[in-house]
């Protein structure tokens, strides 16, 4: 038996429950991964409350954690016994369960972690650190000189992305729903911070940019950012929504796009840039890499025990956050 965090109807905060479960030995292809820290993730909220369905009910929550191979099944190659480990959301087939003291997981979804990184940063770097490497690099490749605008620069994802872009010799605009949050994103490299809810966003970003717009708007807020973000862009720009924090884009009528400017509009999904080991690890090292050169530092801005996973998702939602939140076990 363990300790897990697990939900049996869909809802709000209260239907966290901290209990106990059982768990077997690995099958083909398999490992038992003893955990030591577990991401809090965006998507962790929409699984609760089901608007991201859970593959049956009850059933323990989370996407990310890093920790040690206690176990392996047959067939494994790609780790050992004693390795530590992290693994990140949305690669093949995955479905959640991270808010656990152990849980067994495909071996080839598994990242090793080198001694460099502690348990805490792993257990809150790869889904956001993957998130940005193919936003930047893949879905929009960012180039030196460009002005580039992200939403909620001052979360998890965000001030990943933050430092990233300025390492890659971006001019950074960044917006934030406080002036504390606003601190943490200038420290996390935006150039220019600007305030959310602030209808003079556009204009804002217009005078920054010698009255143009920016070639790419990251959004991971969804329906109260979505028609800023297009107001924001250069003709022929693209608007990345990779995220729904305030709910659902609503429909709307795309012909707006072709008398905006020809814009572009895409929804980058973690699961289509991490399609097999192979990509995982590409991706993977990148993020290492970043990190281990000191050009991106990830920011924890709290931890909390795993049997207080429902207030860490309370301040998740009320935008108390700061940075990552990481549950220990």
């Amino acid at each position: 038996m363990m300790k897990a965090v697990r939900v049996h109807a869909y809802g709000g905060p209260e239907q966290l429950r901290y209990e106990d479960i059982e768990i077997g030995a690995p099958g083909p292809g398999e490992a038992l991964v003893r955990h030591s820290a577990i991401g809090l993730n965006f998507a962790d909220l929409h699984n609760r409350a089901g608007r991201y369905p859970l593959p049956s009910l009850p059933h323990v929550l989370g996407g990310e954690a890093a920790g040690v191979v206690e176990a392996i099944g047959p067939g494994v190659k790609s780790v050992a016994i004693g390795d530590r480990v992290a693994y990140a959301a949305g690669g093949p087939n995955f479905a959640p369960g991270a808010y656990a003291e152990a849980r067994l997981f495909p071996a080839d979804q598994l990242i090793g972690v080198p001694d460099e990184i502690d348990d805490v940063t792993a257990g809150a770097l790869f889904t956001k650190g993957i998130t940005a490497q193919y936003l930047l690099k893949a879905v929009y490749p960012v180039q030196p000189g460009e002005t580039i605008l992200v939403h909620a620069a001052a979360g998890g994802v965000g001030s990943f992305m933050t430092q990233w872009a300025r390492h890659l010799g971006a001019r950074v605009i960044g917006v934030v729903s406080s002036d504390e949050k606003a601190a943490l994103a200038r420290e996390s490299g935006c150039h220019h911070v600007l305030l959310a809810g602030d209808p003079d966003i556009p204009r804002q970003v217009r005078a920054l940019t010698a009255g143009e717009g920016v070639p790419v708007v990251y959004d991971s807020v969804g329906k109260d950012t979505f028609e800023t973000s297009l107001s924001c862009l250069k003709p022929r720009g693209l608007m990345v929504s990779f995220g729904t924090a305030s709910g659902k884009v609503p429909p709307f009528d795309l012909f707006t796009l072709n008398s905006r400017g020809s814009l572009f509009v895409t929804s980058a999904a973690f699961a289509w840039f991490v399609r097999g080991r192979g990509e995982l690890l590409m991706r993977a090292g990148d993020v290492l890499d970043v990190v281990l050169k000191g050009a991106v530092k990830v920011h924890v801005g709290a931890t909390l025990p795993l049997s207080q996973a429902a207030e860490a998702h309370r301040a998740l939602e009320a935008r108390r956050t700061l940075g990552a939140t990481v549950l220990i076990p």
